[in-house]
């Protein structure tokens, strides 16, 4: 992550806005205890989001702005079953947003938390009956204008958090 924040800010002379949309998403029962896959879930979906933090901070606190937008989960307000590794990441990845909003007045702060979303994240869920129930459920399509609202803001406004999911999705 280190590289390719110097490299945007050798290319542009600056780094405006850092989106952290690092995440996997491996469900499955507690029962069948793939505590290698909750290992990956902490290592990308909380270090990753870390890792990305500390690359850009300095640079922001240098050029006096920036904006961080963390992309979290409905997941992250929410506990299904096959999920509770996967929501304790996004419950943590808010917290971790929200303190460094706190301690960073120059800096914006936002978590997008996006309902069911086509992605690549169905993929790394190893339990074929949970990969293919969640497929079932990710055919409901979602614009991502969310982030564009958030650093569309005027910088005296921090838009801290949002929720934004298909009004298909239960």
């Amino acid at each position: 992550m280190h590289l390719q924040v110097h490299a945007a800010h050798r290319s542009h002379g600056r780094v405006d806005v850092l989106v952290n949309n690092a995440g996997v998403m491996p469900l499955s029962t507690r029962d069948a205890l793939k505590v290698d896959e909750w290992n990956r879930m902490i290592d990308v979906n909380l270090r990753g989001v870390l890792h990305g933090i500390a690359a850009v901070l300095p640079l922001t606190r240098t050029q006096g702005s920036g904006h961080i937008v963390n992309i979290a989960s409905v997941s992250g307000h929410r506990v299904d079953p096959t999920a509770a590794v996967y929501s304790a990441t996004k419950f943590a990845l808010r917290a971790l947003s929200e303190g460094l909003r706190q301690e960073s007045r120059h800096l914006p702060v936002t978590v997008i938390s996006p309902g069911l979303t086509h992605s690549e994240l169905t993929e790394g869920i190893s339990d074929t009956a949970v990969r293919e129930a969640t497929r079932d459920m990710m055919d409901i399509a979602m614009p991502a204008a969310a982030i564009d609202y958030a650093i569309g803001q005027p910088i005296e406004v921090d838009v801290s958090e949002i929720i934004v999911r298909p009004t298909a999705q239960g």
